[in-house]
């Protein structure tokens, strides 16, 4: 029982490690979206995380920066002696997986897929977006306190740290936003300015609202996709949920219920 126990435990480690490991389309937790399948930790301190994309086809690209991520993470704790990665159900799954675990280099294992393109470029494009769509939350809320556009743009790293928000989204942003904008190097001093753009480029008073409006546009479109992967990957594996009183024949016209075998396969 002991055992048992502490295996959930460091599960538990694991998959809060987990939550740092984003969809870098999407800049949402994979935990959140529920691409993680299975983590598993043996007695001898391994960890096994298996995980899944809503489609068969979803960007190699992407797939292997998640399954980076996910190894970067679990070895991050401590305790961890050793990390295998899996990726399931996905037409690069082999050379994801044997890239990841091997340690090889991204731009080695899909040389004669990427173009020339380097990951580093990917991962550029992916965190300008996310940088935006983090911003716009923080920008937003401190709207909401009654700061006009002139004291926003001029506000200081020092003093939104300061700032105390309210809603929920604010609050989850806020850490989120102020690491990636410190991780970037646009402001790590208190007296930096909180809201520069990706470029470094600091936003006039009067360009506010047209800065906001691009920021809008972004969150759109990665709400939109968010959305589309969820569906897709509740329609792949078939995972709705079922009232308190079973699924419903139309559960069953619609193929949503899995056969009973695939559903005893996952539990």
């Amino acid at each position: 029982m002991l055992v048992a126990n502490l295996s959930a435990e460091l599960e538990l480690e694991v998959r809060e490690r987990l939550d740092a490991v984003t969809d870098p389309e999407l800049d949402e937790p994979i935990t959140d979206l529920g691409f993680v399948e299975r983590v598993e930790v043996t007695d001898a301190r391994k960890v096994r995380v298996e995980f899944r994309l809503p489609t068969y086809w979803c960007s190699p690209n992407f797939a292997f920066l998640m399954g980076f991520g996910i190894r970067k993470e679990v070895t991050a704790l401590p305790w961890v002696v050793e990390v295998e990665v899996l990726l399931h159900d996905h037409c690069f799954g082999d050379e994801v997986n044997e890239g990841i675990n091997s340690g090889r280099d991204y731009h080695e294992v899909f040389a004669k897929y990427c173009d020339g393109a380097r990951l580093d470029e990917v991962v550029e494009t992916f965190q300008a977006k996310a940088y935006d769509r983090r911003q716009e939350t923080v920008l937003l809320g401190v709207q909401a306190l009654g700061c006009g556009p002139a004291d926003i743009v001029s506000m200081t790293l020092g003093q939104l740290r300061d700032v105390t928000f309210q809603g929920e989204e604010e609050l989850r942003q806020k850490p989120r936003y102020l690491h990636l904008l410190e991780a970037r190097g646009l402001a790590c001093d208190p007296e930096d300015l909180a809201f520069p753009t990706w470029a470094g480029d600091e936003i006039e008073p009067g360009a506010l609202s047209d800065h906001l409006a691009r920021l809008r546009s972004t969150r759109i479109n990665m709400e939109f996709n968010g959305a589309l992967c969820r569906g897709l990957a509740k329609t792949r594996y078939k995972e709705v949920e079922i009232g308190p009183d079973g699924p419903t024949l139309i559960d069953f016209i619609s193929g949503r219920v899995p056969p009973r075998e695939q559903a005893a396969l996952r539990g």
